[in-house]
């Protein structure tokens, strides 16, 4: 096993994470954004506005994103352990 080998085996398992985690991160990244800007604009600052809209959407975001995220998750674990002989020897 090289290090070219190594290096893009943590390359694709970086994607992966980058590509299941991504959709419910920028998921949460515009509710915070929008629910900042109600915020601002009627200058009320309760503490669980900011939190609950966000836990719904990132909840309704792994309803509809799951199954996704589970092929692309269920593809990649698939690859290491077709690879695993390449891995150990």
């Amino acid at each position: 096993m090289n290090s070219e080998f190594v290096i893009s085996l943590a390359e694709n398992g970086i994607y992966t994470i980058l590509m299941v985690c991504g959709p419910l991160l920028l998921l949460a990244l515009v509710i915070g954004l929008l629910v900042s800007i109600f915020q601002a604009t009627t200058q009320i600052q309760e503490q669980t506005l900011a939190f609950i809209p966000k836990i719904v959407a990132v909840l309704l975001g792994l309803v509809f994103f799951g199954p996704w995220m589970l092929s692309k998750m269920i593809s990649f674990t698939h690859d290491i352990f077709n690879n695993l002989t390449r891995f150990v020897g």
